[in-house]
């Protein structure tokens, strides 16, 4: 039985104004199926922040369309974009913006905060539950600055979990941490890809991690250069 399209790229271009137009994606085309892992490659430069940009339905694209989940992005408002991410998209950054004075817990929570201004009891419910599947029990109602680089990180995803995500758009989410942090990071996001069926797009310039992916994407000079399957090394743990 074929899976369906979650995201669906064709002929895309993004060019940004300026004295000199600058085109930083140029007719990409890019088909990911539901409960893919897909590890985006490329120098800095290359085009994968805007490619992710394009992906995450931050930007439009100046040619070409881009649908997420069946909706063109073109199509849709301000209102309508931010319901798509809202319902669909989850984020996990480098530097993963968890408010400093904030719990675990209720980083996690701040999507149902944005939306609802208090979070239900199912929500704060899911958000333990996801925590403690990513080893943080016990940890939830600590402030994030008393938790390690990895563990903040660990919350990052625990958030853009939150609500049942379909996608989540990694950009560099090894970047700061060390070689086994990094690998753990990787882990975690296989765990929810294989369990849950969350389909993953990781922006990384690290070959050695992006060996864990079962797609390889190598975006050059605006262009998707390469892509294609493969077949990953064994995560242990």
């Amino acid at each position: 039985m074929a899976k369906s399209v979650v995201i669906d790229l064709v002929d895309v271009a993004k060019v940004y104004d300026g004295a000199i137009p600058t085109r930083a994606l140029d007719k990409a085309n890019l088909r990911i199926e539901a409960g893919e892992f897909v590890a985006i490659l490329g120098p800095s430069g290359s085009g994968k922040s805007t490619l992710l940009h394009l992906l995450g339905a931050l930007d439009t694209p100046t040619e070409g369309t881009v649908s997420i989940v069946g909706e063109d992005i073109s199509k849709l408002d301000d209102d309508g974009l931010a319901r798509l991410r809202g319902q669909h998209l989850g984020f996990i950054f480098q530097f993963h913006h968890l408010l400093p004075d904030f719990s675990a817990l209720e980083n996690v929570l701040m999507p149902a905060f944005a939306v609802t201004g208090t979070p239900t009891k199912d929500q704060i419910a899911e958000a333990m539950s996801v925590l403690e599947r990513v080893g943080l029990k016990g940890k939830e109602k600590n402030r994030v600055t008393n938790l390690s680089g990895g563990q903040q990180q660990r919350v990052a995803i625990a958030r853009a979990l939150m609500g049942g995500k379909t996608i989540v758009l990694a950009d560099e989410p090894t970047g700061n941490l060390d070689t086994e942090n990094g690998k753990e990071v990787f882990r975690l996001m296989r765990e929810f890809n294989k369990d849950d069926g969350v389909t993953f797009l990781v922006v990384t310039h690290d070959l050695a991690l992006a060996m864990y992916a079962d797609r390889i994407v190598h975006v050059i000079d605006g262009k998707i250069a390469s892509d294609h399957p493969n077949d990953p090394m064994p995560l242990d743990g």
